[in-house]
């Protein structure tokens, strides 16, 4: 096995686990019969992602990466339906899907009929989802300014936090092998976020020991 078949299956396993997390939500509305406490934007905005990604993973052939998102689309398709299931605010989630729906259709529309076929199109989709994954990565720094204040590390989860760091490692090592930058670039910050919040779950242990063990505070 040479060196991209290996960071191509490390990408594929640590993807699919981050991804996987969000059972543990899926769990939590099936036990109490309802969506509350739980967040549906993330569902909604990583389904986008996942499909933005898909499309450039198809016109660059490359199969790590379709595999991934196609995974990763049916699963966050998956939460999204059982968080429509058991949700009390059905109204506000389908708006904002019907609005995700309008986004994807237009930039479908855009990237099919105004740009042409080839590198032009490649290159514009992959900055357009290199600019949405950077934003996903860095929203959570204002959590994070948040936890620092209070010193309560309660509301991070800590298996997300490893499986994102090692997602991004992966990714910026695949990217880097295959000279990708739109692969490379996007995902650095992936690293640099988890790096921080695995400090802060170090910095605050003492606060966390008169709670629940990390595996409990999962959200």
């Amino acid at each position: 096995m040479d060196t991209l078949q290996l960071l191509s299956w490390t990408c594929i396993v640590f993807t699919v686990g981050m991804f996987s997390t969000g059972l543990n939500d899926l769990k939590k509305m099936r036990e109490n019969k309802s969506a509350d406490n739980i967040q549906f934007l993330p569902f909604l905005t990583t389904c986008l992602n996942n499909l933005g990604w898909l499309y450039y993973g198809v016109l660059k052939s490359d199969q790590t990466i379709i595999l991934v998102n196609v995974i990763g689309a049916l699963l966050q398709i998956l939460y999204i339906v059982m968080y429509l299931h058991y949700s009390k605010q059905k109204r506000l989630a389908m708006s904002q899907t019907l609005a995700a729906g309008m986004v994807l259709t237009c930039g479908w529309f855009y990237f099919t009929t105004y740009l042409p076929e080839g590198e032009t199109r490649l290159s514009q989709l992959g900055l357009t989802c290199s600019v949405i994954t950077v934003s996903m990565y860095m929203s959570p720094l204002t959590d994070l300014v948040a936890i620092v204040r209070s010193g309560d590390v309660q509301r991070l989860s800590f298996p997300l936090t490893v499986a994102t760091f090692f997602t991004s490692t992966s990714w910026v090592l695949y990217g880097l092998q295959l000279g990708d930058y739109f692969i490379l670039v996007p995902n650095t910050p992936g690293i640099f976020t988890s790096l921080v919040r695995l400090y802060l779950f170090r910095r605050f242990a003492s606060v966390s020991q008169s709670t629940p063990s990390y595996k409990s505070m999962l959200i």
